[in-house]
């Protein structure tokens, strides 16, 4: 068996990451906020011994181009739900730090952490299309550094917040009438550019200390935010290429969190990935075509305009180099659209391969459960990722087909656990449980003054 194991998780991404996964035969038209469909695939990542189970957002619909997205479910509230139908696998959702206050968000990750038994994640997002701005009482959109300043911040206050409650704080003690220590007690008092925080949260801590935060964003701003203070990275699709590409992006991350004090196995980096399974490579390129052919040439147009602020591009050739398009796009998804740009002139692709490989990301993992775990493995092993997170084109099948016909193949390997170790995402991720910064300071004054005692003596 191999010492060291990948991570995999499973993203509920409604009816799938492709924007016409909705018509898809299999899938039912309405699962973006069908409880039953949400219980199946929580359920059924659970059974495949994933790590955990993750719930995409945003805060603006886009009523062309992803239309099962019109109406859906928010991330917490379902995963609170969830949590009721699942006992192990960890409970990832996403809320935006650009749009939210650290408070709520500290408040509702703690809760759900508590009712979950140490499962929770925050995915920390800052938000990337403009008409956030205006469901959010503001006229503007924050330039992009500026939200990745507020982020920061934000996550720094909300861990302060996390601390607010030392262990055994909670008394409950009847006899006594006392039902807390108020010295394990403490207020944040938080005063910065962004926030101003007073504290304590109205909520204990968690077995796993704090909630695991992820950080979605792999663009300059993102890694440093990722590198100083998130627990895992989720790259996107576009992180799963080539070995030597994942490995360059693995390597650039890893490279930063030196200089915040943090050794490299603090941080997971964990792309998306997009499978289509076939009991043959045959079946499997069929599978991808029907996927693919779910999506018109105009709605595919359309979803790759979404990356550039809407831009349209009904108005260039089809069957001519993608254009030149200067930054447009890159201050809202730069990391996605630079790598749009960039493959495109690498490999001279016209502007309608553009927009059909961009509808349904096709990647290296289209063929036989054998094939896609050879392409995993060889990831993990050249250390150019610690996992994956399983972006299914069209759900459910997505989900079953990897848990019924990949994990197998991993698990036979020793690269992929067979049961669950632990109870926590943390524990699931071989992540350490933070210590609280108040009792910290407690013990090393309580060192100091048994050294000095001994050193008088």
């Amino acid at each position: 068996m191999s010492e060291k194991q990948m991570k995999l998780g499973a993203a509920l991404l409604a009816t799938g990451e492709q924007m016409a996964s909705w018509l898809y035969p299999s899938t039912p038209a309405d699962a973006a906020t069908s409880l039953t469909h949400y219980k199946h695939m929580v359920q059924k990542a659970e059974e495949g011994k994933m790590d955990f189970a993750f719930i995409a957002d945003g805060l603006f619909i886009n009523e062309v181009t992803m239309p099962q997205y019109l109406n859906r479910l928010e991330p917490v509230t379902a995963l609170s739900v969830l949590s009721a139908y699942s006992s192990k696998i960890g409970l990832v959702g996403t809320v935006s730090a650009t749009y939210s206050e650290p408070f709520t968000v500290a408040r509702q990750f703690a809760s759900l952490d508590l009712l979950s038994g140490g499962r929770a994640g925050w995915n920390l997002v800052t938000s990337a299309l403009d008409g956030a701005a205006l469901n959010h009482s503001r006229e503007q959109h924050p330039a992009h550094d500026q939200r990745y300043q507020r982020a920061d911040e934000h996550l720094q206050v909300v861990r302060g917040l996390w601390d607010s409650w030392e262990e055994e704080a909670f008394l409950h003690d009847k006899e006594s009438g006392v039902f807390f220590d108020p010295e394990k007690m403490h207020r944040l008092d938080h005063k910065g550019e962004h926030f101003a925080v007073q504290g304590p949260l109205n909520i204990g801590r968690s077995p796993q200390g704090y909630p695991v935060v992820f950080q979605a964003g792999s663009s300059e701003a993102g890694r440093e935010l990722a590198a100083k203070g998130a627990d895992a990275v989720f790259t996107g699709m576009g992180g799963v290429k080539t070995v030597e590409e994942s490995k360059r992006f693995y390597d650039d991350v890893k490279g930063r969190l030196a200089k915040y004090g943090r050794s490299p196995d603090e941080l997971l980096i964990l792309p998306g990935i997009a499978p289509v399974v076939g009991a043959t490579e045959a079946e499997a390129e069929a599978k991808y075509e029907r996927i693919a052919g779910l999506i018109s040439i105009e709605n595919a147009l359309r979803y790759l305009g979404r990356w550039f602020n809407h831009l349209d591009f009904s108005a260039y050739p089809l069957d001519e180099p993608f254009p030149e398009l200067g930054d447009a796009g890159s201050e809202n998804y730069k990391s996605v659209t630079d790598n749009i740009k960039r493959t495109a002139k690498e490999e001279g692709l016209t502007l309608r391969q553009v927009a059909l490989r961009n509808a349904t990301p096709r990647g290296p993992l289209v063929g036989t459960p054998e094939h896609i775990a050879d392409v995993l493995e060889s990831f993990f092993r050249a250390g150019a990722v610690e996992g994956f997170i399983l972006l299914g084109h069209v759900l459910p099948e997505g989900i079953d087909d990897f848990v019924h016909h990949v994990v197998p193949i991993l698990q036979q390997r020793g690269l992929f656990r067979q049961e669950y170790e632990h109870d926590t995402l943390r524990g699931h991720l071989g992540l350490a449980i933070p210590e609280n910064r108040y009792a910290a300071k407690r013990s090393d004054k309580d060192l100091i003054d048994a050294i000095g005692i001994h050193s008088a003596e």
